[in-house]
């Protein structure tokens, strides 16, 4: 059984606009057919009754003149042709009518009739007395007036139509301006504003549009306050912690040897790399972040963050290429994806360097679905002791600030894959890029990267 295809509209008929466009002809092709329909119909009963009144005083002329015995005035006559037969049967019977219809049959006409005429008659022994006038300047009169109510009407429709989609297209232009500032506040920046200008004086009347623009500002601020105070709280107390953390890995450093003292010692560094993480956060929430851009090759830079960690990751290069960015964030994003792939994933791990991508795969569970829907959370909880903290957070941040692309996914055959896209460096003359120092060229500058954080759910 063949299931019939539902038709869709195109998606621009679902604008604002279109649908004003639509209403405003529909309302103003129906008001115009309605105006149109009652002067018409007033102009054509004024008109027919006028030529119906003349009709019927040139009657009483004609009877007059029949009943005298004196000849009858021309236009008109006894069973004259071309009486129409409903007028005739009404006169035979005794009464007087009027009627519009033809004119009476002519020889030197071509069509053999005159034009639209206005019929009277009444009896006469028995048969009818007629007698007729030209309509036709009637009927041309009215048929003018119906050619001058289309041409209005249609003039009109196009005036409103124009009006109507310049009012309502400013209406709509501050609706996208208000859905742009919407969307700006939600890529994260807080600073954005409708700043609508009849909002700026409250005693000025608003309507609808700058109501929501005036909400949605209102909410900007107040969203921006409360991150910001949460971000000071943040680093306020990873500051406050600190010192008394310093005290307390000094004491733990004076502890007897032994496994008490080892487990000190390894939650004191825990907690001391996790306010390290915090203060990080703080800086990546804040957008204070400043780079030092440089151009490094990829390859021996990925290479050294995987000896770094101590890890057993296998090294794929299948492309060098050089890029310019800043060395320690990058090793840093680099550093947390590799021990993020380690803690949670499932052995091998492969870090690949192609061109200026970097990826990272693991052959564990693979990335949970809100991840891969919404991005990295800060201590996500999901139950059954399932959790993670700040790794992929920070790398996602430090990524976005050297001006890369961290991308999440979970391949066909099972695991989770990172994918690091870096700007690539590009130069005429590859000679005149290379061999300054603090480059990837020599032992200088080749800094561990900074510790990394947990990340990705597990169980404890």
């Amino acid at each position: 059984m063949r299931r019939r295809r539902r038709f869709r509209s195109p998606s621009w008929t679902a604008s604002l606009t279109w649908k004003s466009a639509v209403f405003l002809t529909a309302m103003c092709c129906t008001l115009a057919a309605l105006l149109g329909v009652l002067v018409h119909t007033a102009v054509t009963r004024q008109t027919v009754d006028h030529a119906r009144e003349k009709a019927l005083a040139r009657l009483e002329v004609v009877t007059d003149a029949y009943e005298a015995g004196e000849p009858l005035p021309r236009g008109s006559g006894i069973d004259p042709p071309g009486l129409p037969a409903s007028l005739r049967a009404l006169a035979a019977g005794g009464e007087r009518g009027t009627v519009v219809a033809d004119g009476p049959h002519r020889p030197g006409d071509p069509d053999g009739q005159s034009g639209p005429a206005m019929w009277a008659a009444g009896p006469a022994d028995g048969r009818a007395l007629a007698t007729w006038t030209d309509y036709s300047h009637s009927a041309r009169t009215i048929g003018g007036l119906d050619r001058a109510i289309i041409g209005s009407s249609l003039l009109a429709i196009a005036a409103t139509l124009l009006v109507g989609l310049f009012a309502v297209g400013r209406v709509t232009r501050r609706l996208h301006q208000s859905a742009r500032v919407a969307r700006r506040i939600s890529a994260g920046d807080l600073d954005a504003r409708v700043d609508d200008p009849r909002t700026a004086r409250p005693v000025r009347a608003q309507d609808e549009v700058a109501i929501v623009a005036g909400a949605l500002d209102t909410m900007a601020s107040t969203l921006q306050r409360k991150l910001q105070t949460e971000q000071r709280f943040t680093a306020d107390v990873a500051h406050e912690l600190r010192t008394p953390l310093t005290g307390l890995s000094a004491a733990a450093e004076l502890l007897p040897p032994g496994r008490p003292a080892e487990l000190v010692r390894d939650r004191v560094r825990a907690m001391r790399a996790l306010t390290e993480d915090l203060l990080e956060i703080s800086r990546l929430d804040a957008r204070t972040e400043q780079v030092d851009l440089a151009v490094h090759d990829l390859a021996p830079l990925a290479e050294r963050v995987v000896r770094a960690s101590g890890t057993d990751t296998e090294v794929r290069v299948s492309g060098a290429a050089r890029v310019e960015t800043d060395r320690r964030r990058l090793e840093r994003v680099i550093g947390n994806l590799v021990a993020n792939a380690h803690r949670h994933g499932g052995p091998p791990v492969v870090l690949s360097v192609d061109g200026a991508v970097v990826s990272v795969r693991d052959h564990g569970p693979g990335f949970p679905a809100y991840l891969l829907d919404g991005g990295p959370q800060r201590f996500r909880t999901d139950g059954a002791g399932k959790g993670h903290g700040l790794g992929l957070t920070i790398a996602l941040g430090q990524a976005q600030v050297i001006g890369a692309r961290l991308e999440f996914g979970n391949p066909p055959d099972g695991g989770a894959l990172a994918r690091l896209t870096l700007p690539e460096y590009v130069t005429l003359d590859d000679g005149d890029s290379g061999g300054n120092p603090g480059q990837d060229g020599g032992p200088e500058g080749t800094d561990a990267p900074d510790g990394p954080a947990e990340d990705r759910p597990h169980t404890s």
